[in-house]
């Protein structure tokens, strides 16, 4: 499968798509238009760190540092994670020009 998004892609969330507290369950969720994904705390950080304005690539340092973990480890994680979201429309990409 072709990676939906490259490393210098800028990832966000489109409008109508937000991250929730479920605060009964405790739980975050990704929510859109008549559908919602339950998420880890690996996605929550994820998509935590989408902000319109940082790349891909940018975003994965950012994690590995936090998390003192590989790049290249992390990079594959975020683009799986992000091409998933990507083919379900709940992550958009603009192109960094």
């Amino acid at each position: 499968m072709t990676p939906l998004i490259q490393p210098d892609d800028v990832p966000y969330l489109p409008r109508g798509v937000r991250l929730q507290g479920d605060r009964v369950r405790g739980i975050r969720v990704l929510q859109a238009p008549e559908r919602a994904m339950q998420l880890d705390q690996i996605g929550e950080a994820i998509l935590a760190e989408l902000d319109g304005t940082r790349s891909m690539d940018r975003i994965v340092r950012d994690l590995a540092a936090r998390y003192n973990a590989p790049v290249d480890q992390i990079a594959g994680d975020v683009r799986d994670f992000l091409t998933g979201l990507i083919e379900r429309r709940m992550v958009f990409v603009k192109d960094p020009a």
